[in-house]
């Protein structure tokens, strides 16, 4: 893979990402607290793929929805809180998304709840986005 292409690969990844940080920010305004951390989730995995390709050797990240795994196959050595952080969003992926966890889910999603998350997806954004 050339250097060029390698760039569109992360490129890509980095303005989808954006969009759904975008996405997320206009989703919580409405209401939908659990649906906004699930699009967190999203943006959160979509730079940490970009990260990825930056790190390795092919334009095509692996298929996981685990945020830590994609961390560490990308090699951006996080520190223990960052590493919380990314255990807890990745279950926003879990339980949005299947029913028997999303009541439960849905019920415990407050707006605090979920404005608190929000500023740790944003935090952890940042510092990927600073590595790529």
């Amino acid at each position: 893979m050339s250097e060029v292409e390698k760039q569109d690969y992360i490129k890509y990844w980095v303005k989808t990402s954006e969009e759904d940080l975008v996405s997320m920010e206009s989703v919580f305004i409405a209401g939908r607290y659990d649906w906004a951390l699930f699009i967190g989730h999203l943006a959160l995995e979509k730079i940490l793929k970009a990260a990825w390709i930056k790190n390795n050797e092919s334009n095509i990240p692996i298929r996981t929805h685990n945020l830590l795994k994609i961390s560490e196959e990308a090699n951006l050595g996080f520190n223990e809180k960052d590493i919380l952080i990314l255990n807890r969003v990745t279950n926003f992926h879990l339980e949005t998304r299947y029913p028997d966890y999303k009541l439960d889910f849905f019920k415990g999603c407050t707006k605090e709840f979920a404005e608190e998350n929000i500023k740790s997806i944003k935090g952890l954004y940042e510092c990927i986005k600073e590595k790529i």
